[in-house]
């Protein structure tokens, strides 16, 4: 039995989201109007995964997550709104420790809950099995008490330097679930003079992709762009694809290009499946990374496997640091991980990997 707390000050909402759990038989639910009620609930209740409003009355969802991030530990799923304070609210709750996020429709929701409630109920049942990373909690704990000045998450002190570099390869990011922060840990560990240009395939809405990418670019020393029109591959930038759209290699009369695609008939995007595929068929296995990060199902795993057996270099994320260990793991029962890494040490595996 997976024992639900809905967060939300909207009853009809409540109902809505009780309705679509009530119709799974391994599914107990209980509901909240708002923040203070929901840390009341949870010390009684102790949910499996919580789904909380960002925006609710006395206690605002990103005050209630950090409470129960720090208090009552436990999986939560984001219900956000499709807009630009909606994707920033939504950003920061992942960085606070929210496993994953659905989006709440702009239009009325009793006319769009069917169409969002298959994504709900998966995901709901992905964060019940979902790995919490205490220990970043843990490491804000102390920054707070000590007084720390500076914020986590602050812009490094260090400007993107110019490069001297050119990039003759590419590295290729797939990742899901947990991605956002796992992406920050991976690109703030990068130096501006990285060689080759980093291709990011995120499972994201298009709403919320833009935000990422102005979010990473503030944090790192690369330059991160979000992919909307064709735009030259360059040494020093990272490429985020822009969501409910597919990221691809192509090849133009100047040379190799990342462009936005419409989506095929792949169950995820952007895929990383495609996008691995796509740069095989312009550039030399050789001179192509692949790295396969935190998210459920097994995008990627496929396409970075064959790129693999071309002579190309595949990285998977190890279990202990995967939010959760879906595409990763398949890429690691594929037999098509060159190594297998903790997230804090990714970027250093990639420096040693591009010359």
């Amino acid at each position: 039995m997976i024992n639900v707390l809905v967060v939300d000050d909207s009853a009809l909402a409540r109902k809505l989201f009780g309705k679509v759990f009530a119709e799974q038989p391994d599914f107990h639910v209980t509901f909240a109007r708002n923040g203070k009620e929901a840390l009341a609930s949870i010390a009684e209740f102790v949910p499996d995964v919580v789904t909380l409003d960002v925006h609710m009355p006395e206690m605002d969802g990103l005050t209630c997550l950090d409470r129960i991030m720090i208090e009552h530990p436990c999986p939560v799923i984001m219900v956000s709104s499709m807009t630009a304070d909606g994707a920033d609210a939504t950003l920061e709750a992942l960085r606070l420790g929210a496993v994953d996020f659905v989006a709440k429709p702009t239009g009325a929701v009793s006319l769009l809950i069917d169409e969002m409630a298959p994504e709900l109920v998966i995901k709901v049942r992905q964060a019940a099995r979902a790995r919490l990373k205490r220990s970043l909690r843990l490491r804000e704990r102390v920054r707070h008490q000590i007084g720390g000045s500076k914020a986590a998450g602050a812009s490094p002190s260090r400007k993107k330097n110019a490069l001297a570099a050119s990039g003759d390869g590419l590295v290729l990011v797939g990742v899901s679930t947990g991605g956002p922060p796992a992406l920050e840990a991976l690109l703030t560990a990068l130096p501006a003079s990285f060689p080759w240009p980093i291709l990011v395939a995120q499972h994201m809405p298009d709403k919320f992709t833009g935000s990422l990418a102005r979010r990473l670019d503030g944090l790192c020393e690369l330059s991160v762009t979000e992919v909307r029109k064709p735009m030259p591959l360059q040494p020093g930038f990272v490429y985020i694809g822009r969501g409910d759209a597919d990221i691809v290699v192509s090849k133009r009369g100047t040379g190799l290009v990342v462009t936005a695609a419409p989506a095929l008939d792949y169950p995820w995007h952007p895929s990383a499946d495609r996008l691995v595929r796509s740069a095989m068929n312009h550039i030399g296995a050789g001179q192509l990374i692949g790295v396969l990060m935190t998210g459920m199902g097994n995008d990627g795993a496929e396409a970075m496997a064959l790129l693999q057996s071309r002579g190309g270099k595949t990285i998977a994320e190890a279990e202990e640091t995967a939010v959760v260990w879906g595409m990763p793991g398949e890429l690691v029962k594929l037999g098509g991980a060159d190594f297998v890494v903790p997230l804090p040490n990714i970027a250093a595996q990639l420096e040693r990997l591009v010359p």
